[in-house]
């Protein structure tokens, strides 16, 4: 008789099977961590409540919790070859690469300089025996799984992901993070695990790229830890372009020094359900952040940003600027948090959400919110949705001007996302989202506005 494993006994029984292939050649510590990892999840398990889940109250991870994905500790990445991933991701032969496929680092595909100066990059798997110190100093520290069962998950699998060490008080070239899906008959399941370590007076451009190559189910489950050192700049780019089945859940966790920034953009479209859990912590004097995101969600998709900025020393500031176009009956969540602490004087922070829902049966929910607990600050923060109707006198205006109806929608959606492509500093990063974003925008029409266009002419 065939025993059939429940959702969570299958991941316990996957641990199992990892712990085994590792067969102790893991670090002491880290065997530890990957215990108090599933320990934790088997307590916590998913989010799935309906009440009392705030932080998940707009999304419904059921969908998760309830299919049995199919984990491989030793998946096969000879099949993918660098011409695919060139037409689905952004490429640069002079950028630093590492490419990881079905959550392993598959070196064939990679391309890492042999001597990066103050630059080390690796796998995970190689910097354990490398960097062990290092690592263990850092990792799983910014990024808690006490209080999250998707943290605690990841941290349960975590055997492989990228590393990234700067030093010197250089500016290096720019390093390329690509995980891969491959295609499967089979839903399956990966555990991306990325830090980054800068020390002071360091510059760094990262590029986290999320892509599938197929249109089969499978879920990524994302952990990404940077610590930004005192006087150093990461410019970090987020880029999800999953297949339509995928489910995409990642963390993001961000401590900056004194007088250091941690810029990063996110750039999103595809995935049945994706969920961005972004956390940065200004720790030092002067320490700043900046988040500009877009997201373009249609049919039935579903993704959720959820950004905490914790202002914990003076004279820190915080920018967020997000945007997302909506059609279909897609859904987008926002939820964005600014605690100021107590003695965190002279901080700055700004706070905005954007929507231009082009039909209307989408929706979105979004809360920001500030808590302040000191007097000598400036903090702003607001949200808007612009329904169809907002946007007819603006096209209107246009079709005067001798624009057809879909013309006109294309301008004015063109330009809605252009203020914050804008913001990609990295040209060929750049162009590639423009090009993504123009093959989108067909897709993006303001449903119905024809017709009522014609209705006011009569």
């Amino acid at each position: 008789m065939t025993t059939t494993l429940t959702k969570h006994e299958q991941y316990l029984a996957d641990f199992r099977v990892l712990e085994q292939a590792a067969d102790g050649s893991a670090p002491a510590w880290l065997r530890q961590l990957r215990q108090e990892g599933m320990a934790r999840f088997e307590q916590l398990g998913f989010p799935t409540a309906r009440r009392g889940n705030e932080k998940w109250k707009y999304t419904n991870v059921a969908p998760i919790a309830d299919a049995a994905f199919r984990y491989s500790a030793s998946p096969k990445t000879s099949g993918v070859k660098t011409t695919a991933l060139r037409r689905v991701a952004p490429w640069r032969k002079e950028w630093t690469t590492l490419v990881f496929v079905d959550g392993r680092y598959a070196p064939t595909l990679s391309s890492v300089p042999s001597d990066g100066g103050g630059l080390r990059v690796a796998s995970l798997a190689e910097a354990f025996r490398t960097d062990e110190a290092l690592i263990e100093q850092h990792l799983a520290k910014h990024a808690a799984f006490e209080d999250d069962g998707f943290a605690a998950l990841n941290t349960a699998f975590l055997s492989d992901g990228a590393f990234i060490h700067a030093a010197g008080g250089d500016e290096h070239a720019p390093v390329h993070l690509l995980f891969v899906a491959t295609d499967s008959t089979q839903p399956q399941v990966a555990y991306p695990r990325t830090l980054v370590v800068t020390e002071r007076n360091t510059k760094l451009t990262l590029v986290e790229t999320y892509v599938g190559l197929g249109d089969g189910a499978y879920f990524n489950d994302a952990v990404t830890e940077v610590v930004v050192g005192d006087g150093s700049a990461v410019d970090h780019y987020k880029v999800t372009l999953e297949s339509a089945n995928a489910f995409h859940v990642s963390m993001t966790r961000a401590t900056v020094g004194q007088d250091a920034l941690f810029s990063t953009t996110a750039f999103a479209k595809g995935g049945a359900l994706a969920r961005h859990d972004l956390h940065m912590a200004l720790a030092g004097h002067g320490s700043s952040c900046k988040l500009n995101g877009l997201h373009l969600t249609a049919g039935r998709e579903h993704i959720d940003n959820h950004v905490n900025i914790d202002h914990a020393a003076p004279y820190s500031q915080s920018y967020q600027y997000v945007k997302g176009i909506l059609t279909g009956t897609s859904h987008a969540v926002y939820t964005g948090r600014v605690l100021i602490r107590k003695g965190a004087v002279k901080s700055n922070a700004r706070q905005a959400d954007k929507n231009l829902i082009l039909s209307e049966r989408a929706e979105v929910d979004t809360k920001p919110s500030m808590e302040i607990y000191c007097d000598d600050v400036k903090a702003t923060h607001g949200a808007t949705a612009g329904q169809i109707a907002e946007a007819e006198e603006q096209i209107f205006y246009m079709r005067s001007r001798g624009l057809d109806p879909k013309a006109a929608g294309a301008l004015l959606i063109r330009g809605f996302v252009k203020e914050i492509l804008d913001t990609v500093k990295l040209e060929p990063l750049r162009a590639f989202l423009d090009g993504v974003t123009d093959k989108a925008l067909p897709e993006f029409q303001f449903e119905g506005f024809g017709d009522r266009d014609e209705q006011r002419e009569r």
